[in-house]
């Protein structure tokens, strides 16, 4: 199953369920989008209403977070591109929900970021609230996967003192999630697919094998001191191939579209714009 968050014809916010490009309208959106405990998918299952073409419908991201747990230096590969050490635990920061945007939206470029990049990533969505996972039992814990884009400006986090993580992950429009949310059937958190491609250039070709840590540890991890509600967003690390790793480097540019599949999901695109002065 897919669930996503829409805009319909008539101007309302809905959430609905997405087969083969047809989403069935679920019912209204609540002001936290689709949270997919078991209640949520109950009604996407039971979507009985409209029939919309994916196409004819303005898709939002899908779930509206409290918060956004990111990882860093997740992918072996991306470690060793970054002339980095595996670490010995998670690389945590925070974005802001603030910077959240959805399928086919704008992502902006504010004037002062000159090396905004792209990292291409999965994102795990919580589906009951957690506190002190196990790790046997973390995967009880999500409810679902999607695709989120962790847009990065490079001058923001490595040319400020200290490396500010947060706020340069965090400039609006500057975390695209969707298109949808998929369920967790016969979903294998260790083989996943992820791509990315900036205007029709393969940039990033991974799958979730390359994890450091994999998901479930992230899991048990990160509520070992923060309760996980459901609807929070984990995202859990980008692959090698990020443009400033790259020789020469190669960053989001003015009229760039980012689109990045993940598997089991399907493709989030976005397009790049530079604010003007």
């Amino acid at each position: 199953m897919k669930a996503v968050r829409f805009v319909d014809p008539h101007g309302e916010t809905r959430i609905g369920a997405l087969t083969d490009g047809t989403i069935r309208d679920a019912g209204a959106a609540g002001p936290r989008g689709f949270v997919p405990t078991d209640e949520g998918w109950a009604a996407i299952t039971g979507a009985s209403g409209p029939e919309y073409a994916q196409d004819d419908v303005r898709l939002l991201h899908p779930v509206v977070p409290n918060k956004i747990l990111a990882i860093g230096l997740n992918y072996r590969t991306h470690a060793a591109e970054s002339q980095l050490d595996v670490p010995p635990v998670p690389v945590v920061f925070a974005k802001f929900p603030s910077s959240m945007i959805g399928h086919r939206e704008e992502i902006v470029i504010p004037r002062e970021e000159t090396r905004p990049d792209y990292e291409g990533e999965l994102a795990v969505v919580v589906g009951r609230r957690t506190y002190r996972a196990e790790r046997d039992s973390a995967r009880a814990t999500i409810g679902g996967i999607s695709a989120i884009h962790d847009v990065t400006g490079r001058r923001a986090q490595l040319e400020t003192p200290l490396r500010q993580f947060t706020l340069s992950k965090s400039f609006d429009t500057f975390s695209p999630m969707g298109p949808s949310i998929a369920s967790m059937d016969g979903v294998d958190l260790a083989d996943i697919e992820l791509r990315t491609t900036v205007s029709g250039e393969v940039m990033q070709d991974a799958n979730t094998r390359d994890l450091i840590f994999a998901v479930e540890e992230l899991i048990a991890y990160l509520s070992a001191g923060v309760t996980l509600e459901p609807g929070d967003v984990i995202a859990t690390g980008t692959p090698a191939g990020v443009g400033d790793s790259r020789n020469p480097p190669r960053y989001l540019r003015d009229g760039d579209t980012v689109d990045i599949y993940v598997g089991g999901v399907g493709t989030l695109s976005n397009p790049v714009r530079l604010e003007r002065r």
